[in-house]
């Protein structure tokens, strides 16, 4: 018979178990700062009805989503965890109290083209505040801090979470007489950081038809810069001239100074007026991080808000915020520049036990069954990275105690069984606050 080569396609990442324990370590420090922010989790099918996916047509989705036919039933694999969400949220609308906080960190498939850190499977790790009707302001400002408090855990240090309103774009560009091209025009700009202004600006004129005049009026208003404080004023200049633009202003000064509030340092956030968010939906706050010494790399988490987000399958108004970490891509780009510790425990246990006799109690029975020399055992526990062997051979059964050696320092010494459970319990709650990620 024939061997099949095995092989991983294109696009989809396996990793060995101790990269693989380290990215369990990144989502549940996820998890953990989640919850302390009062969201609860949810799962929700990887498959679903095509229709129910595209709900809102075809475009780009479409062409990148993985589709299928089981018997009659057309299906596909999620692209995302927010469309799956607001089938939710529309299909048990009665059962939720409101606002409805939830997280989840699980795949979504895309079948776009695969290359360097971007990927056909991937993890997505969402939040999402929902209302029913409303959604305060407030929690524009907190799910930023909830980006801060999650990188600082994880031991990231040099992030910007750069943030603007989707309301301060369309303002501006009505009161330049650009309201129908405004989509067209924060698709183009989105692409500063990639392409850099002088093409951006010839991209206007030749793509979106604009005058030259008017493409030097959008680049000069993108490049405000300074500190918040002084892009604040300097927008200050433009209040009174488009109603949308002056709500616009006031929600980024209120997300501000409640960023302050939930204690976000300054070097964390900043005002950026080019980042608009591709996607339509997005009609207030929106957000992108970046790590400040790789711009290269682009936002590895990034979101907003929207007015509706079930709009396709209820006519209740629901309006949210949220914001996605793609946590694959980010873990690819950690691992690359060397910035996952290695003090992070990746063993599948804290100590192994490895009895030294055959005359042992039934309850290693099993394990004297596999017996290996001496010198063996030892070598799979230090291959294996077990912080912890602990041995029992005849002196050991005779004592009434067991041998334990740290495999970091090759410290070893004898203890009764309950003193070995306890120190071992401290040295690895102590070990366990490494962060996953370098200083």
């Amino acid at each position: 018979m024939a061997k099949v080569t095995p092989r991983t396609l294109s696009g989809f990442m396996e990793l060995p178990p101790k990269e693989q324990m380290k990215l369990e370590k990144m989502m549940g420090v996820l998890r953990d700062t989640y919850s302390l922010y009062g969201f609860t989790p949810l799962d929700t099918p990887v498959i679903e009805s095509a229709e129910v996916l595209l709900a809102k047509g075809g475009g780009e989705t479409e062409k990148q989503i993985y589709r299928f036919q089981k018997g009659e039933s057309d299906l596909a694999l999620r692209f995302d965890l927010t469309v799956p969400l607001a089938k939710y949220v529309a299909g048990h609308y009665g059962e939720l109290s409101f606002p409805f906080r939830r997280y989840q960190i699980g795949k979504v498939y895309r079948g776009e083209r695969a290359q360097r850190g971007r990927f056909r499977e991937f993890y997505q790790a969402d939040i999402d505040v929902i209302g029913d009707g409303k959604l305060d302001i407030l929690n524009e400002a907190e799910i930023p801090a909830v980006i801060y408090e999650t990188f600082t855990r994880l031991g990231l240090k040099k992030f910007r979470i750069r943030v603007n309103n989707r309301k301060l774009l369309n303002g501006f560009y009505a009161m330049n007489g650009m309201s129908e091209k405004a989509g067209e025009i924060m698709r183009t700009v989105d692409k500063l950081d990639k392409i850099g202004a002088q093409k951006v600006k010839q991209l206007l004129i030749d793509e979106v038809k604009m005058l030259p005049d008017k493409s030097e009026n959008v680049l000069d208003f993108m490049a405000i810069c300074g500190t918040n404080a002084e892009v604040l004023e300097r927008l200050e200049m433009y209040r009174g001239m488009d109603a949308t633009f002056d709500q616009g202003l006031d929600e980024l000064i209120v997300v501000t100074k409640y960023l302050q509030d939930f204690g976000v340092p300054e070097e964390n956030f900043a005002i950026d007026l080019t980042i608009a968010r591709g996607l339509d939906y997005y009609t207030g706050t929106v957000y992108e991080t970046e790590m400040t010494e790789h711009p290269e790399i682009g936002s590895v988490c990034s979101g907003g808000r929207y007015d509706n987000l079930a709009e396709y399958y209820t006519d209740k108004q629901l309006p949210g915020v949220g914001i996605s970490i793609g946590l694959t891509r980010l873990f690819y780009v950690l691992s690359e520049q060397g910035l996952l510790s290695d003090e992070v425990v990746t063993a599948p246990c804290d100590a192994l036990v490895l009895p030294m006799t055959e005359d042992l109690a039934p309850a290693v029975a099993a394990a004297t069954a596999l017996k290996k020399k001496f010198k063996a055992k030892i070598g799979y526990a230090d291959k294996i990275g077990v912080p912890f062997a602990v041995l029992i051979g005849e002196d050991e059964v005779n004592e009434g105690v067991v041998s334990v050696k740290n495999m970091q320092t090759g410290e070893q010494q004898k203890m009764p069984a309950r003193e070995a459970a306890a120190c071992i319990k401290a040295a690895m709650e102590a070990r366990s606050r490494a962060k996953v990620i370098r200083a």
